[in-house]
């Protein structure tokens, strides 16, 4: 056997027997099959507020007409699974003076919430969030949009979530997670994925992009608000996307981009324009980011801040008058 040709056998050798990471992924969607069958090559992240739920195990009921076991309660996690806690990787920045709270963290603070997970630079990853509703997929799309933000493109999200795979009997742990620490990096601050209040006056002063509050509808009309936003109804020109039309209910499973496309068109918007997406603090607007952006391919930017910054810095609001 020639020198060149031993080398190539040796090269490809080491290839096989390699794990798969970076170029795994299909898409920014997987579903439970997909996960199932290539779990080994990619680099599980269970996103949720603490640790509780990550160690706590499911509960089933059976039915005593049909024999057939029911999920009443989801927990643990996908076997190997890692934790990101959502209460981590959001916090309060200044901006101008004031305090606005529940944004992106800094890079450095935010590569410490990832390599304390165990994530390296070259690993693929797959989000899997509670599952339930779209609040449980929105934390997996918020922390998809600061992953990709930070210049990680190889992330993806489990359609349905943790709620879908224990629907589909897989199996799971509740055991925790104790990785060794990984290297991973902020490679970039990607600007053009970010809208800030100066870009959303603007386009309220002159338009050139399209503004969707994917809040519920009560709070857009402004019948009620959040504790932390000082003025009730929208940002001028805004249409609604409420947020309840992200996902189909429990499990909270994605639609098809052809369904998207055309909720989109039926709720005023054109899925070809610019979007800028809102909601309270940031996180509900990344499921409108994430379909316009990730599943239709569009051009869309997220206003982190939302109505949490614009209302604290006292710009114009509209609002169904109740008199």
């Amino acid at each position: 056997m020639s020198m060149k040709r031993s080398l190539f056998v040796i090269v490809l050798g080491v290839l096989l027997a390699s794990p798969v990471h970076a170029g795994a992924l299909p898409g920014p969607v997987v579903d439970t099959r997909w996960l199932a069958d290539h779990q080994g090559e990619v680099v599980v992240l269970s996103v949720m507020k603490g640790s509780k739920g990550f160690t706590s195990k499911p509960l089933y009921r059976t039915d005593k007409k049909s024999g057939k076991k029911r999920l009443v309660r989801i927990g643990g996690h996908l076997p190997g699974a890692r934790l990101l806690d959502y209460g981590k990787i959001r916090g309060k920045v200044k901006i101008a003076g004031r305090t606005v709270d529940k944004m992106a963290i800094p890079a450095s603070l935010f590569e410490k919430v990832m390599q304390g997970a165990g994530i390296n630079q070259g690993d693929s990853i797959v989000l899997v969030s509670a599952g339930l509703g779209n609040g449980d997929i929105t934390m997996a799309t918020r922390a998809y949009w600061q992953i990709k933000y930070f210049g990680h493109d190889e992330v993806a999200i489990l359609d349905g979530g943790l709620a879908a795979w224990l629907t589909e009997g897989r199996p799971v742990e509740s055991t925790p997670s104790t990785p060794a620490r990984g290297d991973w990096k902020a490679t970039a601050e990607r600007r053009e994925m970010l809208a800030t209040s100066e870009d959303v006056a603007q386009v309220v002063a002159s338009g050139g992009a399209q503004l969707m509050d994917n809040r519920p509808i009560s709070l857009y009309l402004g019948i009620w608000r959040k504790s932390y936003v000082y003025d009730k109804g929208h940002i001028p020109g805004a249409k609604v996307f409420p947020n309840e039309i992200l996902t189909t209910p429990r499990p909270a499973r994605l639609l098809s981009a052809d369904q998207y496309r055309t909720l989109l068109k039926e709720m005023g918007f054109d899925p070809e324009g610019e979007i800028i997406t809102y909601c309270n603090s940031g996180h509900l607007a990344s499921g409108g980011w994430f379909i316009v952006s990730e599943i239709l391919g569009g051009k869309a930017r997220l206003y982190d801040g939302s109505m949490h910054q614009w209302t604290l810095e006292k710009r114009p609001v509209t609002a169904f008058r109740m008199e």
